[in-house]
């Protein structure tokens, strides 16, 4: 007998997140149909929440929320070759047109068509039941479970920052912000043989987490510090410049000591997320032949994301905090909302099956 019960977590509004049941859908002939398992909550996802958009991404209408996430393969499209019924898989929300110029060249990730999970208008995964592109999912290995495969979204961003950064052994690493996308940016790297790795925040227990997992040296920032003293405790602390900085605040501050700090012909990678404007000392940089780089989503990361995690090179489990059944997700978004318990990644558990371990 086929399965009925499709629980969907819908955002109507700002701080207007209600669960109801939808039609289980039916894959195309190159998709999925896909038990979801674990979807975590993203910093985007609570934005929308709370706001109602990002930028020029504004909700309009209902949107299904959810987009880091993994399930299980129930059935599959008559053109799918890669993947069967029992998979598992990590999903990469973000499904470009194909045939654009970006698509041919790889960077599908800049696609002017791109269909991504829970931005407006699509419909994201918070879902039990949901359908995705078969070439978007990626298999996981036997010794990474479906927790790991929900985090290959977040630990992806980092590994394209990393990658955007010419990040390899012996470099020396500033990260701004020990938040998520910090810290899954420390984690790609490590894993990329940074030999020395700073982090910042102006929370104590975000930079605790830092360490835990790999930061050599933290510095927490204390209301009222001036940023030429930031810089010179950067410099003080790792006994010289870095020569890869991530901010990954959004921050002005931030940006500001970033493009001081570096060392000349270094790299600058804007990771967060700030204001559309900001004042910065570029001349700073400019003088010294620092590169500035942005960075969007990740574009053919997740098998390296992958392959961190599968050769044991890095452990995504740190990250996750908080668990929860699908039917708590108003109060999971709670938590996250309002940081309550000092959250890092919140884990919804799609699956009425799923039992706390």
């Amino acid at each position: 007998m086929a399965p009925q019960d499709n629980l969907t977590a819908v955002l109507y509004g700002i701080n207007d997140i209600r669960l109801e049941q939808r039609p289980i859908p039916v894959p195309k002939d190159d998709q999925v149909l896909l038990q979801m398992e674990v979807v975590g909550i993203c910093g985007s996802d609570v934005h929308y929440m709370v706001h109602g958009g990002i930028g020029p991404f504004i909700l309009k209408k209902p949107m299904v929320i959810g987009h880091e996430a993994s399930g299980v393969v129930v059935q599959v499209g008559k053109k799918v070759k890669n993947l069967k019924p029992g998979d598992k898989v990590a999903i990469e929300p973000g499904v470009p047109c194909r045939i654009c110029a970006f698509c041919k060249s790889g960077d599908y990730h800049l696609c002017p068509e791109v269909f991504f999970c829970a931005t407006p208008p699509d419909d994201g995964n918070l879902a039990r039941y949901y359908v995705h592109a078969a070439d978007f999912c990626h298999k996981l290995p036997p010794n990474m479970d479906l927790e790991d495969g929900a985090l290959m979204e977040p630990l992806a961003v980092g590994v394209h920052a990393t990658k955007r950064g010419k990040v390899t052994v012996g470099d020396v690493v500033l990260i701004l912000g020990a938040g998520p996308i910090g810290l899954v940016t420390l984690l790609s790297a490590k894993a990329m043989g940074a030999s020395k790795i700073i982090v910042t925040d102006v929370f104590e227990s975000k930079l605790q987490t830092a360490k835990e997992i790999g930061a050599h040296y933290t510095i927490k920032f204390e209301k009222g510090m001036q940023e030429d003293d930031i810089v010179a405790k950067i410099k003080e602390l790792l006994g010289e410049e870095p020569n890869k900085t991530f901010d990954c605040s959004g921050a002005e501050q931030c940006v500001r000591i970033a493009l001081k700090v570096t060392k000349s012909k270094g790299i600058v990678v804007l990771v967060g997320m700030g204001k559309f404007e900001q004042t910065l000392p570029l001349a700073a940089a400019i003088i010294r032949e620092v590169d500035i780089r942005g960075v969007f989503r990740y574009n053919n990361d997740y098998p390296t994301a992958i392959d961190m995690v599968k050769t044991g090179k890095i452990s995504v489990k740190p990250l996750i905090t908080h668990h929860y059944k699908m039917e708590d997700t108003i109060k999971a978004f709670h938590t996250a909302k309002t940081q309550e318990g000092n959250p890092i990644k919140i884990l919804i558990h799609a699956n009425p099956n799923w039992k706390p371990s």
